[in-house]
């Protein structure tokens, strides 16, 4: 009896794995399907081991791809390792580490460089608007020059900005304080720790033994994607990797063998704070996703490769794709729901985006009370709703559905010039002229500095 009973729990045990698998695979079929993605991959770790790895389209398991920004989240765990050794202070400023610094840059602190809230000027201005690679007839030290010369954007701490120069500098602090350069040191501390056997640095130029290629839509046919990672700047976005890779890499960072101590992790993943004492977006390297619960810190980069930790359900999910705004971030908490299935109520614009995909974005503010009266806690963030509208209406090519979005962000944050300001841009878009001036005449009100509306309004007349 005992052993009939053993076999039938198993059986069940077998048929709940496979149910969940094929619910899994149904989502991602449907999101490349309407994202028109060529090739995915997909590997969750679930309590330390890895409990699905497939491949989807045009890719397999061995395929290697660009992971772009991802890569600052292995700077972070660099810098972090160096905290741990008491080379690096997160509160001490840059200028303690480089020498030869502009005044205006002295008392930026590594932390603000971590959480992009340093105020620099972005070294993408200065690089080829296309490639993002070197000008022709120029070189790291010419660029670090000009650099240097440029006026900062806002003084430490007072703002956000998502900003390459940040991890450039971190680059340079690696190397000065390990005598190595930067490259050598991921490899060493923590490629070779975390058993990665198909990561690494390059770009379109560099031959990579099974990289897929990108592509992006280009007036509706698929072109390749091509882009350029200067060297010197590559802790910020320049690394290939697999979804495997990097499941390892964090089932290693999560078991202390990338770093030492429990404190040292969660420093990893603490959301920074700006000079008024808010939290920032960002932690070490990664960003926060801050919740009631189910809390998340996730990598993006490209917007066709991200990875979403979940330190309390002892959860990963990795998704890498090759295809230039898949967005995989939009989808991974879905993902996860089918392993913890508070995860993906959890997250506000997740729980949105599931009512709304069978009701319609015509019902976003009913959806949300709705909600609201189920959770008292539940409440989108600003950036989050904005951030996924122009998603929507950008590159999704659902400019109503966007607009739909915009609104209920106008709905939920009255007093922010910015969701007038783009709300704005969405019923210009969507061919309502008059509300879109209406809505410019907003946001001017409430922010008269917002250079944009004034522009705009020029464009759309009196």
């Amino acid at each position: 009896m005992r052993l009939f009973l053993a076999f039938f729990i198993f059986l069940t045990f077998q048929h709940w794995v496979f149910a969940q698998s094929a619910s899994v695979e149904r989502l991602v079929q449907r999101e490349m399907r309407e994202r028109r993605i060529p090739g995915l991959q997909l590997t969750v770790v679930q309590e330390g081991k890895i409990v699905l790895s497939k491949s989807f389209g045009t890719v397999t398991n061995k395929t290697v791809f660009p992971i772009y920004s991802c890569t600052k989240a292995f700077t972070g765990v660099a810098i972090m390792q160096l905290v741990e050794e008491g080379k690096v202070e997160l509160a001490a400023p840059v200028s303690r580490y480089l020498d030869g610094l502009p005044p205006a840059w002295q008392g930026i602190t590594i932390r603000q460089l971590l959480t992009h809230v340093s105020g620099l000027p972005n070294i993408l201005k200065l690089l080829d608007p296309i490639t993002f690679g070197l000008p022709n007839g120029t070189n790291e030290e010419q660029i670090w020059a000009k650099l240097k010369s440029m006026p900062v954007n806002a003084p430490p701490g007072e703002r956000f900005s998502y900003n390459q120069t940040n991890y450039y500098l971190l680059g340079k602090v690696i190397e000065k304080l390990t005598g190595k350069p930067f490259t050598q040191v991921f490899n060493e501390r923590q490629f070779q720790i975390a058993g990665l056997q198909s990561t690494g640095f390059g770009d379109s130029r560099d031959v990579i033994p099974n990289l897929t290629p990108t592509y992006r839509y280009v007036n509706e046919k698929l072109v390749k994607d091509y882009a350029e990672f200067p060297p010197f700047r590559r802790t910020a976005s320049g690394m290939n990797s697999t979804a495997e890779d990097l499941a390892r890499w964090i089932m290693a960072l999560q078991h202390g063998k990338l770093l030492k101590t429990k404190s040292a992790l969660e420093t990893l993943w603490t959301a920074g704070t700006f000079n008024n004492g808010q939290p920032t977006l960002w932690a070490a390297g990664w960003m926060v996703k801050p919740r009631p619960r189910h809390r998340a810190v996730a990598a993006t980069g490209g917007s066709r490769a991200a990875f979403f930790v979940y330190p309390q359900d002892d959860l990963a999910v990795v998704v890498l794709t090759n295809l230039v705004g898949a967005f995989p971030e939009e989808f991974i908490d879905e993902l996860a729901g089918y392993y913890k299935p508070q995860i993906a109520a959890s997250d506000p614009v997740t729980a949105l985006r599931i009512e709304l995909r069978e009701r319609g974005y015509e019902h976003a503010i009913d959806v949300y009370h709705e909600l609201k009266l189920k959770d008292a806690q539940f409440q989108p963030l600003e950036n989050d709703l904005n951030d996924w509208a122009y998603r929507l209406m950008n590159g999704g090519g659902k400019p109503k559905e966007a607009l739909e979005i915009f609104k209920l962000n106008v709905f939920l944050y009255p007093n922010s010039a910015n969701v007038y300001d783009s709300v704005a841009e969405a019923y210009a878009v969507n061919g309502n002229r008059e509300l879109a001036i209406k809505n410019y005449k907003r946001s001017l009100e409430l922010d008269p500095k917002n250079s944009n509306a004034v522009q705009q309004l020029k464009k759309l007349g009196p």
